[in-house]
């Protein structure tokens, strides 16, 4: 818009023998000028509506074309097109644009004022002008592409060594991933062997050694009977243990039925009075937290079989809200904290690890001609099953 102000200031400047003629001109560039001020509202559109763009360059050609045929100053307004053609199209589409900018104002010059000598400072400025910033539009677009792909080398470069060092924390991973899956099933084995092969051969062991000091065959054939049960079941279960399946009681009947029928086996084998009760609704469990619970009651019982020589041991299974509940209380003789309630025995160190796995607690009190009472308690979450 400024070249076309100083354009017509200069072309103002010189004689004009017809009024009328100049007065024309004045109002063409007045038009003109009113076309180039609507590029605001073409350039928002020229990609959806390319017709639209090619229209108004096409029409503001036409208005410069006339200026320069009408006055030699306006000629140097017609360069406006060059810049324009860039901004308006594409790269492939903006060369045909700044050639037609380049030929058209000149053949209609010739074609309207053929004998009509042009200062050489416009035929300069109208040449060189366009050149000039051709040549300034490309280097700023060289420049430019040369900065994006310095940039892009860049992201590159960090991308690899991001990339690298990705591979190596996930080789480590990996690595880490496999040794603690390798612990993990190490102590699965040991917890599952020590709660069935190992408390089995306990069994087997006091059976024996109670049908050797026993002189009554009706009591010796049972001891040996309980032998042979406790030798079947243990095979039994190690077979589950090692294909890291659920316990087989749990397998044929629920979590309240299967710590009746442990209870009743204890009782058989150790002479205690062993009672188990269910409080609350019973519902479905995930399979994961009845084997826990299973097997936190089998160890509890085994220990206090083992070395409370308790006459009576009670389990308690209470389902309370989004809580279940588990204690196991016996009358036998206890032990001191600092003595197996610390959980250094691997029996007590298992269960802990079982609670924790599934985020529940375990409390273990128990003193010396107290008895021992062991607690566990979980979140209830809904077996996947039960709906």
């Amino acid at each position: 818009m400024l070249t076309l102000v100083v354009c017509t200031i200069v072309a103002a400047n010189q004689p004009h023998p017809d009024p009328g003629q100049w007065r024309l001109t004045l109002i063409l560039a007045a038009a003109t000028g009113g076309w180039l001020s609507m590029l605001v509202l073409v350039l928002p559109r020229r990609t959806r509506n390319p017709w639209l763009a090619v229209g108004f360059f096409a029409v503001l050609l036409s208005g410069a074309t006339a200026l320069a045929g009408r006055a030699d100053p306006f000629t140097v307004f017609a360069s406006i097109g060059y810049p324009i053609a860039f901004v308006l199209f594409s790269p492939r589409w903006s060369i045909f644009a700044a050639a037609a900018t380049a030929v058209v104002p000149l053949l209609g010059k010739g074609a309207w004022h053929p004998d009509t000598s042009t200062a050489p400072w416009i035929t300069v400025v109208s040449i060189v002008g366009p050149i000039l910033y051709v040549a300034w539009f490309i280097g700023a677009e060289n420049e430019q592409r040369r900065r994006t792909n310095e940039k892009l080398a860049e992201a590159n470069e960090r991308l690899e060594t991001a990339l690298t060092e990705n591979a190596a924390l996930q080789a480590q991973l990996l690595t880490q991933a496999r040794q603690s899956g390798v612990l993990d099933e190490r102590q699965r084995v040991a917890r599952e062997f020590h709660d069935t092969v190992a408390q089995g051969l306990t069994g087997i062991v006091t059976q024996l050694a109670a049908a050797e000091q026993t002189s009554e065959a009706a009591e010796r054939q049972r001891r040996l009977d309980q032998v042979h049960a406790l030798a079947k079941e243990s095979l039994t279960e190690a077979r589950r243990a090692v294909h890291a399946l659920r316990p087989a009681p749990l397998t044929d009947s629920h979590l309240p039925e299967a710590l009746s029928g442990l209870a009743k086996r204890v009782s058989g084998t150790s002479g205690a009075k062993v009672t188990a009760e269910t409080a609350g609704d019973a519902r479905p469990l995930p399979p994961e937290l009845e084997v826990t619970l299973y097997r936190v009651a089998q160890e509890a019982l085994a220990n206090a079989e083992k070395h409370a020589r308790a006459d009576r041991i009670g389990v308690t299974l209470t389902y309370a809200g989004d809580l279940v509940l588990l204690d196991i209380r016996d009358d036998g003789r206890g032990f001191a904290p600092g003595d197996r309630g610390d959980g250094t025995g691997f029996g007590l160190q298992a269960m802990r690890q079982r609670v924790e796995q599934m985020a529940g607690t375990l409390t273990i009190e128990s003193a010396p001609g107290e008895g021992t009472a062991v607690h566990a308690e979980f979140p209830a979450a809904p077996s996947p099953n039960s709906g």
